[in-house]
């Protein structure tokens, strides 16, 4: 493995020898960022330079909750807690509490990387977690690991999710399909908190059967399924049949996906595409779907990750 210097932090260059191809993946120090991730050359996130920041948090971690938690305010045990708002315009606290932390490395191959990182006590998060994400490649893409633990004295609540932008290959983006078993679609106001769910059977939500990127106006999360063998898939299709498929473990049953047609690209402004996986929805730390509670000194570990098919 090869560290790359970086003004935006320490940077790590994996590299796997695989069976379609070499597979290679850069992650930042910063927010423990997937930055970039190419199968035999193609493309398989959006990627940006190393001297930028990532744009709409693209391939971030997102913990301790993913998405947003409305007004920043949630109760624990009867009290009040008021979290920084960090979507100032929303009026909400965004993805989590450490999407502008250094991690650091707990430890290092050529083709995998461990990093950790605390989530300490802070306005409205009276916990302490020790949380690590792995990023170890595979034969056709890579392999996500999340974990966390609780090092505190009380229970401690839990989500997580991460922010990947997808490519599939050089294939414009407006010419792809989006694929994934959703089941239910979770209705929300105008700063984008959930007011409850709803069926995706024969609305514009049900994106079973594929919805072209170029139609879509999606900034929306589901309740997906996973297929037969326990695994929840997602899949960018091109026009000539090649495809990124992001699957996620069981436990991570939400899906937010969203369009921007301003990413900022090397030519201007360009449509861009997130599928991110998450273990709860918006403002857990409210409704407690997806949220789990950590007892002191127990650990949660899940998995979930970016391939080309072969």
């Amino acid at each position: 493995m090869t560290r790359i210097a970086a003004p935006t932090g320490e940077q790590f260059l994996l590299r796997h020898d695989g069976a379609h191809g070499t597979v290679e993946a850069v992650v930042t120090e910063v927010a423990a960022t997937l930055r970039t991730l190419t199968v035999d050359g193609h493309r398989l996130v959006h990627g940006f330079a190393r001297e930028q920041p990532a744009a709409f948090g693209h391939g971030i971690v997102l913990a301790p909750w993913p998405n947003r938690v409305r007004d920043g305010r949630w109760m624990h045990e009867g009290k009040p807690q008021q979290l920084d708002i960090t979507e100032v315009e929303r009026g909400n606290a965004i993805h989590g509490l450490l999407r502008n932390t250094s991690y650091r490395v707990v430890e290092k191959w050529d083709d995998s990387v461990t990093l950790g990182a605390a989530i300490v006590p802070q306005h409205g998060w009276p916990f302490h977690l020790w949380t690590t994400v792995q990023y170890a490649l595979t034969g056709n893409g890579i392999r996500v690991t999340h974990s966390a633990t609780n090092i505190g004295t009380h229970a401690a609540p839990f989500a997580v999710g991460a922010h990947p932008f997808l490519r599939v290959g050089d294939h414009p983006v407006e010419s792809l399909t989006v694929t994934a078993r959703t089941v239910e679609h979770v209705i929300v106001d105008d700063r984008l908190n959930p007011e409850g769910l709803e069926p995706v059977a024969g609305t514009r939500f049900d994106l079973s059967s594929g919805v072209a990127v170029k139609d879509a106006q999606l900034d929306d999360a589901w309740r997906v399924e996973p297929d037969g063998d326990g695994v929840i898939r997602t899949v960018l299709s091109a026009p000539d049949g090649t495809e990124t498929e992001l699957w996620q473990g069981r436990e991570w049953e939400w899906l937010q996906v969203f369009v921007t047609r301003i990413f900022p690209g090397p030519d201007g402004p360009e449509t861009a595409i997130a599928v991110e996986p998450m273990t709860a929805p918006a403002d857990a730390l409210n409704s407690g779907l997806g949220l789990r509670w950590l007892e002191p000194g127990q650990s949660w570990s899940g998995s979930w990750g970016i391939c080309r098919p072969a």
